[in-house]
């Protein structure tokens, strides 16, 4: 008896790859298209495309610089300073912004009924109320609103309070960076927070009744039994608030910090390389999003559960 083998146009795996190659050869031709008439119009215009424009003089001022620079410093220069803000406020906003989220994710199913409310109230205010008008009440009804940097306010002796911003013995935050990071901060936050909810009731009750019958404290219940098994719920949700509250920092131009977007406008705005400086700030944000993405996906695998 003869073994026949079915005809190509049967195999499953046939009609998979060749479905993939027609939509990536689509995409490439899309991309194509889109080139030529980028460079059609860009000709029509006068415009030359092209990134040589980093190496001339941006002239101009940059309030906060984490690296050093003058006006007479190169665009490349001048950007590289706002990517630099940037991914300040968005590492800090992360790192604060988890720990707001989980306190306050896990007060919502206190049993002290005004701790409860409280988070409910927090969650409900700031995830219900836009961003913008967020960091526009932390910038103007808050920090504009405390007294000038004459008047400061003094905390022990240590921390400074002013318009001007917030003054710490070994380093300086302008009220720009605090508002934008308090904004993002609290928003995110309400977001994480029902989140870790969501996670933590995703745990089987069986698991809190045998951590108790092991004598084990509520907090001991939490930290060593419910919350590491809440991971592998809350983990990929997580994911993508990272990855909005560092695409969401980019309305610091609102608040007059200067971050990459910022300075990319500023540059774009002098120069008339509109398409190159957009292209610029698509790659910034694509790349630092698919970082996030990478490291919280091999994090994921760490908390996953293993199946034996």
């Amino acid at each position: 008896m003869h073994n026949l083998k079915s005809p190509l146009w049967r195999d499953r795996r046939y009609w998979q790859i060749l479905v993939q190659l027609i939509i990536a050869f689509l995409v490439v031709f899309l991309v194509v298209i889109l080139w030529i008439n980028l460079n059609y119009n860009l000709q029509k215009l006068g415009i030359k495309f092209g990134f040589d424009f980093l190496k001339q003089q941006a002239s101009f001022d940059i309030s906060e610089t984490p690296i050093a620079y003058n006006p007479s410093d190169t665009y490349s220069r001048a950007l590289w300073v706002g990517l630099i803000n940037s991914l300040r406020v968005a590492i800090a906003g992360i790192i604060l912004t988890t720990i707001i989220g989980i306190f306050a994710g896990i007060a919502r199913l206190s049993d002290n009924w005004l701790v409860r409310n409280i988070a409910g109230v927090y969650v409900e205010i700031f995830r219900n109320t836009p961003l913008l008008l967020q960091l526009l009440f932390w910038y103007f009804a808050v920090f504009l609103s405390l007294p000038k940097i004459e008047n400061q306010i003094s905390v022990l002796s240590l921390v400074y309070i002013s318009q001007s911003g917030v003054q710490f013995p070994w380093f300086r935050l302008s009220s720009e960076f605090f508002a934008l990071l308090m904004g993002l901060t609290f928003y995110t936050g309400a977001f994480i927070a029902e989140i870790v909810r969501g996670g933590i009731q995703s745990v089987p009750k069986g698991q809190w009744e045998a951590a108790r019958s092991l004598g084990l404290k509520p907090g001991l219940v939490m930290r060593l039994v419910i919350f590491p098994q809440a991971l592998r719920v809350i983990v990929p949700p997580l994911t993508s608030q990272y990855l909005n509250l560092t695409k969401n920092s980019s309305l610091a131009i609102a608040v007059g910090y200067p971050d990459i977007y910022f300075v990319a406008s500023t540059t774009f705005n002098q120069t008339g390389r509109a398409v190159e400086a957009m292209l610029l700030i698509m790659l910034t944000y694509l790349t630092l999003s698919l970082t996030i993405s990478l490291g919280m996906n091999f994090f994921n695998r760490m908390v996953a559960i293993k199946e034996r």
